[in-house]
């Protein structure tokens, strides 16, 4: 019903126009116009913000939102004028109160005229952590039912540098469950970490170095490498616990932890040996993905797949020149002494250097008569070539001959395993040619692609190359293109968990929201492949695997355990020696390994004996976190909590959408739209986030590019939004599902919505005097009024529907309930209505008593108000709340307070249809007194006819409050056969219902001229708009942006068109009638 309450939009020069009218409240330094004066001047209040998505209000609002109308005749100057009158007249900004660390603020100083963010969100977080709010007691949580409990760990954000937007949605999502559960009773606990993030911290730091002090890693040792990324990994895990304070994070600070601290190590440690023993884990030569640039193997996951088209340069770290990619080479292999020869085709040139043999499909006619024949390798004359039948070739793809380099390509390395083919592997691990690439040796991989083609072409075998579309792996770090490479490494054979972990959704033992994510599961799981665990880098944890190195082994001989003691102890019981030395492996497993166990080892496991924690905290409930992680950690969680403990992490997943900027761009630090969190709340100057470029690893060229791109988006910085605004507006995103399309000025919309509910509430406490204190219930018997058994039920219908959404994860419907509450109802209505119960002096005892009434309903509103919106805006919340009068079942703060829930004897579905009439009645005699042109505090008299006899008597029993409603002075409800009042001019509400508002005094021959011209005015800003949406490729050559701007515009002139059309229908009827 919301959003059709009151009014219809009005003209632009109109809403410039409104001023305090006599007997109004004023709402001091409102960024939005004021809906109450709005109503009371016959308006629509300007919604500066879109409301919530899912709201019809808030569809209408985001139309009538105020955007650049470059070109409108007369608004410029008239924005600039009031621009500049609206900055003579501000107020300077109040000091904030300065309150000692940890402290209580002080509430008994006056209220700020003004909402200052800053103020407001001051001094609340260290006062929470330090009365321990967040911090349950697990002797009292133990054996808590699965209902009364909630407990979730925090996605630990990578500790290489600040958290950005796609944090703070994660953030406001998961403080806004764990707010929620805390207020309904239940035993809560958010438990925060950071993650030492194995590869990314390492490239930072490496690149950080080598940029500060033109120093490697290798340059300086491992130990005193590893002191700089224990330096840069404190510096950067402060400034996420400062940004996390900052939005009002409710984690459980005293139970952090680090992927890298003592308890998770221990964790990291059991686990490989655990699994090692079941043999699930194990050691084995085989190709991995290869980064040349970090020289390290990488997961399937880390490496990101591009399409190319055809032929392409593109950049490779560590290269100087760009690298061509997407063509077929073609070279011939001569029969050895013969003249025949077997023409191959190759997208990686260099790796024929250790070629061992072609491939021919064993059914292709052409070349049965080579089977088995040998080939001479033009660089290694000496080296056995063969040509093996296989039918893994496709004949009908370019000669039918494939070269086979069983080193170098996953299926030549499966080929040369079944046909025994030698394994050549011809580059170092920094990606240069080895010994074994001859002539080659020490040039890069890519030199070699163009030096080899030379040699080639000397010996009279090239036949050429040819443009080729292709798939390549790139580095998700370094953007270096990924080389398969054999090494020995250490693998984890995930299936058997990995079909537990499918059973387990299936069976309905957990849960992943939304459902659509189901089959990616299934699909991911279901074709799992061998886990490469280990990584060739400093920055992790070390594998506690240990080589025999005495006494001398023909083969590698490995042996796990937790200290270089046990594990020597297990290789003498092994080999039946004494005396065996042994020494660790070098290399640290995969970070993705030690985030995999954070469910549990966060709470001390293996270590559970008497863990008081473990017993009462594990499993926990939900895991929270963006849908892109779903594989790399959510399913390793699942898996190895599974493998380990025989039970699942938690119960249910939700996966929120990914966030991107407001052209649906994916945020990257070379677009420039990669936001720190703190610069929404505290704002930015452009020339402050130009200057944050500089601070970072970007190429020259990457920094112009995205300067170019902060200036196309923020043009004047990003102003102040507060914690409490930024959280609503990343709340009120969540329903656009896999994307989330964030437009700062969004954000900034909701700031002025912050600062409604401060003015409001500061305007509403005033009705309460220095005595009041609420009784602590509110009786149905005690005298309500209509309005007030009407703002009940929507209180309690907006308590029904918060509920349901922070039930379902639906928190988009969450912002939008208590949004429409507070904007649509408590303040465009209830508060309009309170005011006659408190106009003039308390004449007698029944006054006295129905102001006591109000009072009292008005104490519920507010209360019930602050509470619904906690973990939505807990800064603001809290701030109110603390200032409201005392009650007896006033919590200590709202943290703890009752979250409200449904009340079945306040909910009144016949007050709320009432409520519709009465709301269409006063629309249409605001729409009237709007289109007629009626003077902003002009109040003329009203008449309603209907109809229907019994709406006939409830509107005549609530003509004061439509009066009050719909900005009149008087409405009197005509009997239905009664003919129209003299003066009068009608408007039709509905085929039972007419109103007349009286028009004396108003000269409507001028009248009728003025809207007359800007109807006219109107027709041809909408044909503009017209002609620019019809022009030839509008839909391709426009951004959709613009369009959608565009949209907008249109329909709004169409709208202004059609209400000024029924006014001089309106008029000219008037006119002939006289």
């Amino acid at each position: 019903m919301r959003g059709k309450l009151f009014g219809v939009l009005c003209s632009k020069t109109l809403r410039t126009s409104l001023r305090q009218q006599p007997g109004t409240m004023a709402f001091e330094l409102d960024e939005l116009c004021s809906p109450i004066s709005c109503r009371r001047a016959g308006q629509r209040p300007v919604a500066s913000a879109a409301a919530p998505s899912g709201d019809k209000a808030a569809k209408d609002a985001k139309v009538a939102k105020e955007k650049p109308q470059w070109g409108t005749p007369g608004t410029g100057k008239e924005k600039k004028e009031a621009k500049a009158k609206t900055k003579a007249a501000a107020a300077p900004a109040e000091p904030i109160q300065q309150t000692p660390h940890g402290e209580k603020k002080d509430m008994s100083t006056p209220m700020a005229q003004a909402y200052n963010p800053k103020a407001v969100e001051a001094a609340w977080s260290p006062w929470w952590e330090k009365r321990r709010f967040f911090t349950p007691d697990p002797v009292a949580a133990k054996g808590t039912c699965e209902k009364q409990r909630f407990i979730m760990v925090i996605p630990p954000p990578n500790v290489t540098g600040s958290l950005h937007l796609g944090h703070t949605l994660t953030g406001a999502i998961e403080d806004a469950l764990t707010r929620w559960h805390r207020m309904c009773g239940h035993t809560t606990l958010w438990l925060p970490g950071v993650d030492h993030a194995g590869i990314a911290t390492q490239s930072v730091v490496e690149r950080q170095l080598y940029k500060n002090e033109k120093l490697t890693r290798h340059d300086l040792g491992r130990d005193k490498f590893l002191e700089k990324v224990w330096e840069w990994k404190e510096k950067n895990a402060h400034r996420i616990k400062t940004q996390l304070n900052k939005i009002a994070a409710s984690v459980d600070w005293t139970r952090e932890r680090f992927t890298m601290d003592e308890k998770c190590a221990r964790a990291v440690e059991e686990a490989f040996i655990r699994f090692h023993d079941q043999g699930l884990i194990y050691r084995d030569n085989r190709l991995v993905n290869w980064c040349p640039h970090l020289r390290t193997a990488l997961s399937d996951l880390e490496v990101d797949h591009e399409d190319i088209p055809g032929k392409t340069l593109v950049d490779v770290p560590g290269y100087k020149d760009k690298v061509e990619v997407g063509v077929l080479c073609e070279f011939k292999y001569f029969v050895k002494g013969t003249k025949d020869a077997l023409v191959v085709a190759t997208t990686r040139l260099e790796t024929m250097l250790g070629d061992t043999a072609v491939a021919v499909h064993p059914e292709d006619d052409r070349y049965k008569n080579f089977h088995g024949k040998e080939l001479e390798h033009p660089f290694f004359p000496d080296r056995k070539m063969v040509v093996i039948a296989d039918t893994m070739v496709d004949r009908e793809f370019g000669t039918g001959c494939v070269k086979i380099t069983p080193a170098h390509d996953h299926n030549d390395f499966k080929a040369g395993q079944r046909h025994k083919l030698a394994q050549i592997n011809v580059f170092s691990e920094d990606g240069k040619i080895n010994e074994l690439g001859g002539e080659f040796q020490g040039q890069h991989r890519f030199e070699a692609r163009k030096t080899v083609e030379e040699a080639l072409k000397k010996k009279g075998l090239w036949v050429g190359k040819k443009s080729h579309s292709m798939r390549l792996g790139f580095c998700s770090r370094s953007k270096d293109i990924i080389e398969p490479y054999l090494k020995p490494q250490w693998w984890m054979n995930c299936k058997d968990l990995a079909d537990k972990s499918v059973q387990a959704l299936r069976s309905g033992d957990l849960k992943i929201l939304p459902e659509f994510h189901h089959q990616t599961w299934y699909n991911w799981l279901e074709n799992i492949q061998e886990w490469c665990i280990s990584r060739q880098l400093w920055w992790g944890h070390r594998i506690p695997a240990y080589k025999v190195v005495k006494p001398p082994q023909k083969q590698e001989m490995w042996f796990t355990g937790r200290s270089a003691e046990e594990a020597a102890k297990k290789a003498e019981a092994k080999l039946g020696v004494k005396g065996v030395e042994v020494e660790q492996d070098e290399d640290v497993l995969d970070t993705w390994f030690s985030s995999g166990l954070f469910p549990f080892s966060v709470f001390g496991w293996p270590d559970i004996e008497g863990n008081e924690d473990f017993e009462a905290f594990f499993p926990t409930s939900l895991l929270e976190t963006g849908m892109d992680i779903l594989f790399f950690w959510v399913a390793r969680m699942v898996m190895m909590s599974i493998g380990l403990l025989g039970k699942l992490p938690f119960h249910t997943i939700y996966l929120h959408a990914m966030v991107r900027d407001a052209h649906g761009r994916k945020m990257s630090k070379s677009l420039g739209n990669v936001i720190d969190p703190l610069e929404v709340i505290d704002g930015i100057t452009l020339e402050e986030l130009n200057n944050k470029l500089l601070e970072g690893n970007l190429p020259e060229k990457e920094i112009e590019k995205a300067k170019k791109g902060q200036a196309q988006d923020f043009p004047e910085g990003i102003p102040e939004c507060g914690a409490d605004a930024l959280r609503f507006g990343m709340l009120a995103y969540t329903l656009q599902g896999r994307n989330v399309n964030l437009d700062i000025n969004r954000v900034v919309g909701y700031r002025h919505f912050c600062n409604k509910v401060w003015n409001a509430t500061r305007f509403g406490l005033m009705y309460f005097g220095e005595d009041f204190k609420f009784s602590g219930s509110l009786r149905l018997d005690q005298g309500l009024q209509w309005e007030d058994r009407w703002i009940l039920s929507r209180l309690s219908f907006c308590a029904q529907k918060t509920n349901q959404a922070f039930e379902k994860y639906e928190f988009a419907n969450a912002t939008s309930a208590t949004y429409s509450f507070f904007v649509y109802e408590l303040c465009d209505v209830y508060l309009e209505l309170l005011k006659p119960r408190f106009h003039g002096e308390a004449a007698n005892e029944a006054v006295i008593a129905d102001r006591k009434t109000a009072r009292e309903v008005l104490y519920v509103c507010l209360d019930w108000a602050m509470r619904l919106m906690h973990p939505l805006l807990p800064y603001l919340t809290e701030e109110l709340y603390q200032r409201l009068p005392p009650s007896p079942t006033k919590a200590e703060s709202i943290v703890i307070a009752s979250f409200p829930s449904h009340v079945i004897a306040w909910t009144n579905e016949a007050l709320d249809s009432e409520m519709e009439i009465l709301s269409d009645i006063a629309k249409q005699f605001r729409s009237q007194k709007t289109s007629l042109g009626f003077a902003p505090g002009a109040k003329p008299d009203g008449f309603i006819r209907h109809a229907d006899p019994e709406i006939e008597a409830m509107l005549k029993k609530l003509t004061d409050q439509i009066a009050r409603m719909a900005g009149l002075s008087s409405v009197t409800v005509l009997a239905s056969s009664a003919t129209k009042p003299d003066g009068t001019m009608a408007r039709v509400v509905s085929d039972k219902c007419l109103v007349f508002t009286k028009v004396e005094g108003l000269d409507l021959t001028k009248e009728l001229d003025k809207l007359e011209k800007k109807a006219v005015q109107t027709e041809k800003m909408a044909n503009s708009y017209r002609q620019k949406m019809a022009a030839p490729n509008y839909e391709e050559k426009v951004p959709a942006k613009v369009r959608e701007e565009n949209a907008a515009k249109l329909k709004e002139q169409e709208q202004t068109l059609q209400e000024t059309l029924e006014a001089v229908k309106d008029i000219k009827e008037a006119l002939k009638s006289k």
